[in-house]
């Protein structure tokens, strides 16, 4: 099992659309995948459990895998939260 502590950085947080994109990306992966905030562990491959995490902009959150593929997904899954999603969101503007 492997984690990585990320900061979200685009202004909406996890909720609605990136929720849903992060979730995409997340089925790319055979690992089980969590998402940590807090107290809060979920199941990042669900909409409904991302969009609860309450993730919002400036907070620390943890992505956790468990499986064959873990480094890879820990690793990707990092730099789309913190580099390719605030990137997609600021081309919506």
């Amino acid at each position: 099992m492997l984690e990585r502590e990320v900061i979200i950085k685009n202004e909406t947080g996890l909720h609605a659309r990136p929720a849903g994109r992060f979730v995409k990306e997340s089925k790319n992966y055979v690992s089980d995948i969590k998402l940590i905030n807090g107290s809060k562990e979920i199941n990042a491959k669900s909409i409904m459990s991302v969009m609860t995490l309450g993730a919002r902009k400036g907070q620390m959150i943890k992505i956790q895998a468990s499986g064959d593929d873990e480094e890879k997904a820990v690793k990707d899954l990092a730099h789309f939260l913190e580099i390719e999603l605030p990137l997609l969101e600021k081309s919506k503007e």
